[in-house]
């Protein structure tokens, strides 16, 4: 039997130190990274037990009837520890489902974590997906370069990173988050009248909570800053959480100089570089542009799924 538990603060210390021994927790599920938007989301994340000990987790939150896994976050389904095996995965999902019907929910909308991001194989819940009638509704296309085999550049990136590294600008590591946030916003709104996710005070205190997993790499010219790459640093994955760049930035190539840096000099021991999606419509608009600018770094696809699961 699988003894589920809504979680409170009561248990944060529990639910951290699990998502630390994880096949495939990162730091965004941690609690501290979870509840920055808390504000925003009414949670329902669970805790599930087996003869006392702590199984499984699930980052959630209410929607009305739906619960989603997690709405605030990139990924969030079903956490899971070492001695997580396929029976025990399809236990928790009888018991999860049996949990949210009686709450009175009428569906779960289940975010994947992919599996670039699991430190081992992870995917008991894809699995159990299947076995309890989950429908895909969405799948994104992420673009990911393999550190440890590169592909290469194609030949006109080749050129413009060369061009780009016979320019006059200095790349460096800052902690300029309010900086960088308002030049993103500026090319957000310019481009395309959107706004960041994240505000620049929200990116200023995630990074000070997570200063080894939250990085920024800036192109200057002179005291000037033209680009930028927020980087969201895992186990196995660094991941561009924003790229972002001035008029003046892009003429000189910032943005190359940045990703072939990255690429080259600071994360080579990584096993993935994560460029993230070109989807829109819930994985129905591919922006052809957009990925083909990714795979001349030699970035292949990956896909992310997201299940409708009925109650």
């Amino acid at each position: 039997m699988v003894a589920v538990v809504r979680y409170t603060l009561a248990h944060k210390d529990a639910w951290d130190a699990f998502v630390a021994a994880s096949k495939n927790g990162t730091f965004l599920l941690l609690r501290d990274y979870m509840e920055y938007h808390a504000d925003r989301f009414t949670d329902h994340s669970l805790l599930f037990y087996r003869k006392g000990q702590l199984l499984a987790l699930l980052p959630a939150n209410e929607a009305g009837q739906e619960i989603h896994s997690h709405g605030g976050l990139t990924y969030g389904g079903i956490i899971s520890g070492g001695r997580m095996k396929t029976g025990a995965m399809l236990e928790v999902f009888e018991a999860m489902t049996q949990y949210f019907r009686k709450e009175g929910f009428r569906k779960i909308l289940y975010k994947t974590i992919p599996h670039i991001y699991h430190q081992f194989p992870a995917e008991e819940d894809v699995y159990a997906l299947f076995r309890f009638g989950a429908t895909l509704f969405r799948r994104d296309a992420s673009s990911v370069v393999a550190l440890a085999r590169l592909l290469g550049y194609s030949r006109k990136r080749r050129w413009e990173v060369k061009k780009a590294r016979e320019s006059e600008l200095q790349v460096l590591a800052s902690e300029d988050y309010g900086g960088f946030m308002q030049l993103e916003r500026d090319l957000l709104q310019t481009r395309y009248n959107l706004s960041p996710v994240h505000t620049a005070a929200e990116m200023a205190l995630l990074a000070s909570r997570f200063p080894q997993n939250i990085k920024l790499y800036i192109a200057c010219a002179g005291n000037e800053m033209v680009g930028g790459i927020l980087v969201y640093e895992t186990a196995t994955v660094a991941h561009c959480q924003y790229i972002g760049y001035t008029v003046a930035g892009r003429g000189m190539g910032a943005v190359d100089v940045l990703i072939n840096h990255l690429l080259t000099e600071v994360y080579p021991h990584k096993k993935y570089f994560n460029f993230g999606i070109s989807t829109e419509r819930q994985g129905q608009y591919l922006n052809e542009g957009l990925i083909r600018n990714k795979e001349s770094y030699g970035a292949r696809t990956m896909v992310h799924d997201f299940y409708e699961l009925a109650l």
